[in-house]
């Protein structure tokens, strides 16, 4: 397992990893399909944790190397991403600029004050909110101001979903592979909620490269998808940032269409409308392993995990893997999706 390419890259370390896998015995028996277990990425550190962190890591390494000294992101109101850029900044003493954008129609008195928005001013960030139309305007009015003021700006794109960001999950793709072994179990497919494609990109780049010598089998990659009514486009971003990713680290692997598995079944009405399944799987998880997922993408993801189980559809399947992405900072925004009689 060939693993040079990747811990030859630029990195800051940032996030708390490995982080835990742990099995969901209750859950799984409730299910009653296959023993399920959790890659704790909401446990990365930094602000409440989450799966953008891992990303972070390359990006700012990045960022330093060009010579930036003020980041430029993008993200919804509610945006993880968003947090954890402003968290990693002030980590490391940048500026940090979060364009947000009101892509979300979900109603809540707090919505553009609390939860991930408090957390992001607690963090020293400058927001700027904006409908979404008017965001890419926005980017090149702030940049081109701070280029006028001599500053020297970054900019992340949304979720950081790019083939530097994207390393984050190869390496976390590594660890799967190798906390998998020293729980005796041969890992064959992982399962996650997909959106901006980073998350996906890089794991499918990283059990290409790291299982391409065959002395391991290539576990599959199933993104839920949690944003898009279609998933053609993402598909296409996945494969694209997945085969750059690891060109650029001069990796090889094969990466093939039919390496890219993404389900929409589960969108729902649209990205941050939590479904009636949704809603179920975060009391379940609650309920039966005292974790907590957020309703735009980890409650989202699960359910479809939910879904598929009790489906059949992984009826031969010894081991499966969901990674929790984080986002529960969200919850307080989200509090009358519970509302009860």
């Amino acid at each position: 397992m060939n693993r040079s390419w990747l811990d030859s890259a630029p990195r800051v370390p940032l996030a708390h990893v490995p982080t835990p896998l742990v099995p969901l015995d209750r859950l799984s028996q409730a299910l009653g399909g296959p023993r399920v277990w959790l890659k704790r990425d909401d446990c990365t550190g930094l602000a409440t944790g989450g799966n953008k962190t891992r990303k972070l890591e390359y990006l700012l390494a990045d960022a330093q190397a060009a010579g930036a000294d003020t980041i430029v992101t993008f993200g919804a109101v509610q945006s993880n991403h968003a947090r954890q850029t402003a968290a990693a900044c002030a980590a490391v003493g940048l500026p940090c600029h979060l364009i947000l954008t009101r892509r979300v129609r979900w109603s809540h008195p707090l919505y553009e004050s609390s939860g991930n928005v408090l957390l992001d001013r607690l963090l020293g960030a400058t927001l700027h909110l904006v409908t979404p139309d008017a965001a890419s305007a926005a980017a090149r009015e702030l940049t081109g101001r701070l280029e006028a003021e001599g500053r020297r700006p970054y900019v992340i794109p949304t979720g950081g979903s790019d083939p530097v960001g994207a390393l984050g999950y190869a390496r976390c793709a590594l660890e799967l592979l190798e906390q998998s072994r020293e729980r005796g179990f041969t890992l064959t497919d992982v399962m996650h909620a997909t959106a901006s494609a980073g998350t996906q990109s890089g794991l499918v780049a990283g059990f290409a490269a790291l299982c391409g010598d065959g002395s391991l089998p290539r576990p599959r990659v199933h993104g839920i998808d949690v944003y898009n009514q279609t998933p053609e486009r993402l598909n296409e971003a996945v494969l694209t940032i997945s085969r750059e990713a690891l060109r650029r680290r001069g990796a090889s692997g094969d990466i093939e269409p039919a390496d890219v598995r993404v389900d929409n079944r589960y969108v729902g009405e649209d990205y941050g409308i939590p479904t009636e399944g949704t809603l179920e799987a975060i009391r379940l998880l609650g309920s039966t392993e005292g974790v907590l997922m957020d309703p735009c993408y980890s409650g989202k993801g699960f359910s479809g995990l939910i879904d598929r189980v009790r489906r059949g559809e992984f009826a031969h399947t010894e081991d499966l893997v969901f990674i929790h992405t984080g986002g529960v900072a969200a919850l307080a925004v989200y509090d009358n999706a519970f509302a009860t009689d």
